[in-house]
């Protein structure tokens, strides 16, 4: 990993504690969240290295991270949510997000509609990612609790 991969990552930590403390997470959450940001990110840099598909690797680290939040929110007793929303914000294709944005005002729509849909893909990755691990972790509690479906 190089340099800049582990300055990134720690952004990725520090990252999460700001829009934590906006979520008015405090205390050992507001850490295990943060937690969650950095490996949101050291997953990222990671998995990318081995999948260079960017969308695929965000699909993988939502689904990692997603399992991470439902861990820590059972560990601690809080929302999954609160820990899925701020662990997956370093993730967020904000550059990419803003440049499909400065493209369609400038009226480039031959640079706006591939730079639109790699942002969709990657966000639809994200949210696929999560959707993906809470119906597993859904699935293994009814059978772990032998409750059947209703």
């Amino acid at each position: 990993m190089t340099q800049a991969e582990m300055i990134q990552v720690l952004a990725g930590f520090i990252g999460t504690i700001g829009f934590a403390l906006l979520f008015n997470i405090r205390g050992i959450r507001l850490v295990m969240a943060a937690v969650g940001g950095l490996l949101s990110w050291l997953l990222f840099v990671l998995v990318n290295h081995v999948i260079p598909s960017e969308p695929v690797s965000y699909f993988v680290v939502a689904c990692a991270i997603s399992l991470y939040a439902e861990g820590m929110a059972r560990l601690l007793k809080t929302p999954t949510t609160a820990f899925i929303i701020t662990s997956l914000i370093p993730l967020i294709p904000g550059a990419s997000l803003y440049y499909t944005m400065v493209f369609a005002l400038q009226a480039d729509m031959t640079t706006f509609l591939p730079k639109a849909v790699y942002t969709l893909e990657l966000a639809a990755a994200l949210a696929l990612g999560v959707i993906v691990s809470s119906a597993f972790v859904r699935i293994v509690n009814r059978v772990a609790h032998g409750k059947k479906k209703t």
